[in-house]
């Protein structure tokens, strides 16, 4: 990753983890999920208003890391408006930057191109990815708590 990127990575994620978008409960949601990684604590619930087949809404609230609140911050931002089957797409191509698996991908990701230096450090993808395994969770409507583990 160059010096550039890097430098953009850690003002994002900062930025996303100090004042998280979209974070607290949503009373219309209809659609929820938790997840909890063991590794390090981070817990959220996630909240979804999905309508038409497509997310309305999202918003979330727990207690994480700063890698896991900027993903669970940028995740609302990123899929507010989408199709359930475009945001299940994303998920897996979100997945597949952080654990190295694809390249950076600025058209389908966006902003969540920041998250590629996740790869550089393994126990961090776990974080990086939480909020992601729990918007499946909720968009299938699964009820259980999402674990990374």
């Amino acid at each position: 990753m160059n010096d550039a990127l890097r430098d953009l990575y850690r003002e994002v994620i900062l930025d996303h983890s100090r004042r998280p978008r979209n974070y607290g409960a949503m009373d219309a949601a209809n659609r929820q999920s938790d997840g909890f990684n063991p590794l390090c604590g981070d817990r959220l619930r996630l909240f979804l208003l999905v309508e038409d087949g497509a997310v309305r809404q999202a918003s979330f609230v727990g207690d994480g890391c700063a890698i896991s609140t900027a993903s669970a911050s940028l995740l609302t931002e990123a899929t507010r408006g989408l199709p359930e089957e475009e945001a299940l797409e994303l998920v897996e191509n979100f997945r597949g930057m952080v654990a190295g698996e694809s390249e950076p991908d600025g058209e389908s990701l966006g902003k969540l191109t920041v998250f590629a230096g996740v790869r550089d450090y393994p126990t961090r993808v776990k974080c990086a990815t939480l909020a992601w395994h729990t918007l499946r969770a909720a968009i299938e409507q699964s009820g259980e708590t999402v674990k990374t583990e």
